[in-house]
């Protein structure tokens, strides 16, 4: 995946969308794979005036299935 793929195959026709149905309060979060964290893709998202929820990459306290997997692998 790339930047720009990542732009033309999520970004602009599904994140959009979804932003203009729930308006302004809209934050994006995604998972800071490389290919989310591009000059493209923060350009995009910047026109677009979707705001992104800045988070720490692999962090299990802001997403709570990990805590099931763990609990599973347990």
């Amino acid at each position: 995946m790339t930047g720009q793929r990542y732009i033309d195959e999520v970004l602009l026709p599904h994140v959009r969308l979804f932003r203009g149905a729930v308006g302004d309060k809209f934050v994006f979060m995604d998972d800071n794979a490389t290919c989310h964290r591009t000059l493209a893709v923060q350009d995009c998202l910047d026109s677009e005036g979707i705001q992104r929820l800045i988070w720490p990459a692999r962090s299990p306290d802001l997403n709570p299935i990990e805590n099931v997997w763990d609990a599973l692998g347990r």
